[in-house]
């Protein structure tokens, strides 16, 4: 995630303080991983240096006083560009599930047994996410169901390579 692009994008909505868009960003991003202050005010300070943000004059508050953030036209331009970019799509060909099947055919350990516990380590994940799917709001519902989608794929994958071990170690160790 971008953060900083994601701060525009909001700072676009409306001027905001850092304290605000931290709340916001945190609410609809955070999803467990909730934006660190210090990140909030070091990327809303290189976005005014940049040019795409500039910070009011400081505002008394109830607690220190506060600097509300507006977006300027480069800011705008840089958010538009980003967002109507495509993401590039995911996975790339090599992956850490793939390596670590590799290497422990490479090295004579039991890829099945890995693949097993990564089979098992993604079902827990699909129940969690199952859960707050039915149970959540609509955001965490969306979320929840592009995890679900990779991790089904990733399943499909598993199983596919635990089917084609043997082949797999003899053309690794050729």
């Amino acid at each position: 995630m971008s953060v900083p692009l994601t701060l525009l994008g909001l700072l676009e909505r409306e001027p905001s303080h850092g304290y605000d868009l931290k709340r916001d960003y945190d609410a609809l991003f955070g999803r467990g991983k909730p934006l660190p202050y210090g990140q909030v005010y070091a990327t809303l300070g290189r976005l005014a240096r940049d040019g795409k943000v500039v910070a009011g004059e400081a505002e008394p508050g109830d607690g220190p006083e506060r600097k509300r953030y507006v977006i300027t036209e480069a800011g705008v331009t840089e958010f538009e560009h980003w967002l109507a970019e495509p993401v590039a799509p995911e996975p790339t060909l090599q992956s850490v599930l793939f390596t670590k099947v590799v290497l422990a055919l490479l090295l004579g350990r039991d890829a099945e047994e890995y693949l097993d516990t990564q089979r098992a380590a993604h079902l827990r994940r699909m129940r969690e996410l199952t859960e707050l799917r039915r149970t959540g709001p609509l955001v965490d519902a969306l979320l929840a169901d592009h995890g679900l989608f990779h991790l089904e794929a990733d399943l499909r994958w598993i199983d596919l390579t635990t089917a084609r071990l043997d082949a797999l170690a003899a053309e690794v160790r050729a």
